[in-house]
């Protein structure tokens, strides 16, 4: 794989000298241990979605029913869609599993490497081959290399924009010209999990091709700027055939998802501006640590979500034993950058404690 070089963020390099720093433990963490591993919002959920979940406390002893197809109204409106095309639900590896059996064994599934592999590694079972394209040299998903990898046999082509682990997003005009020039070949799937902490967001979704007719399934989550990671759901925006066909295998099922989920969802919804504040405040905290890497002179990803992704010079278990020991739990690793770590954005405190942490393991002099 290349490494991320030309063109990516950086000020400086932490150099070879890294590779002979100590990284001392300390035998038992200061203030409990801070999650920063899973991506999760820590400003927590909606008032409203609270809210709402209370008022369902009452109706437990009832299915779900109405509500499901309540919600896939709601979220129709909201893509400018019909209800038809939207599939309720945290579906990707359903989906992933539904494409490698419909067609039979043998299907190409292509995406970037390393990536979220909720959707690729559900398609081994059936016998889909799965076909892992390296990141650019930006760490952005690398069009040019992963349409050089399309074939007779390519089933489905799965994207994350903004990707993970690096957090880097692709220049829209192109990502949509190359989406829509890819599924006139294929199934193209594309992961928009972070694309909500951008301003732009809107106008940076592929869900418009999809509303066009091309073959492209547009993925969301309410996990994480919406702060709902407990309840895990999420929905695809599908073209009809595909939506239809996921449905008629019980994807997305009114009781396959319960009531008090979908009346978190359905008030997250409702405010707006809950989103736009959570965005503002990780774009805050995000800068910070864009200051701290320039102060540092660390070599990162130009991350635009709720997360970061830098180089410490050091292997990553050994990086991620010190952090921990010093009560801070980072993401695993994403082979080959063994000498990277992916840390979420957390509170402000929790991210100055991350900080001071890093910089204590990295430049324990300064």
């Amino acid at each position: 794989m290349r490494m991320a070089a030309d063109g990516m963020t950086r000020r400086g390099s932490i150099g070879a000298g890294l590779a002979l720093l100590s990284l001392p433990a300390v035998a038992q963490p200061q203030g409990g241990m801070v999650s920063l591993a899973l991506n999760e919002n820590p400003f927590g959920p909606s008032p409203r979605a609270s809210a709402a979940i209370a008022g369902e406390f009452a109706k437990l002893c009832r299915y779900s029913g109405g509500e499901a197809e309540a919600l896939a109204h709601q979220i129709a409106k909201r893509e400018a869609i019909a209800a038809e095309q939207i599939v309720l639900g945290e579906i990707l590896d359903l989906l992933g599993l539904y494409l490698a059996l419909d067609g039979g064994p043998g299907g190409e599934f292509v995406y970037s490497e390393p990536g979220y592999t909720a959707l690729v590694d559900a398609v081994a079972p059936a016998g889909g081959i799965v076909i892992g394209v390296p990141l650019n040299a930006t760490l952005e998903n690398d069009l040019d290399a992963i349409a050089a990898r399309i074939g007779a046999r390519t089933r489905a082509v799965y994207l994350v924009n903004p990707h993970n682990p690096s957090g880097t997003v692709s220049d829209t005009k192109r990502f949509k010209q190359f989406v829509q020039a890819l599924a006139q070949k294929t199934t193209v799937i594309v992961d928009e999990a972070y694309l909500e902490y951008l301003p732009d967001f809107a106008a940076r979704s592929v869900v418009d091709l999809t509303r066009a007719g091309d073959n492209v399934v547009v993925f969301r989550t309410f996990d994480k700027i919406y702060g709902l990671a407990g309840l895990a759901m999420g929905y695809a925006v599908a073209p009809a055939g595909l939506a239809a066909a996921l449905k008629r295998k019980g994807i997305g099922a009114p009781h396959s998802l319960n009531r008090l989920t979908l009346a978190a969802v359905s008030a997250s919804l409702d405010d707006a501006g809950f989103v736009e504040a959570t965005r503002l405040k990780v774009a805050a905290e995000r800068e910070k640590w864009n200051a701290f890497f320039a102060r540092f002179h660390i070599r990162h990803a130009n991350a635009v979500g709720n997360f970061v992704f830098f180089e410490t010079g050091r292997p990553h278990p050994e990086i991620a034993a010190a952090l921990r020991s010093r009560g801070i739990e980072i993401a695993r690793a994403f082979a080959p950058f063994d000498h990277w770590v992916r840390i979420t954005i957390g509170l402000p405190e929790e991210n100055a404690r991350a900080q001071g942490a890093v910089a204590e393991l990295l430049h324990p002099a300064r």
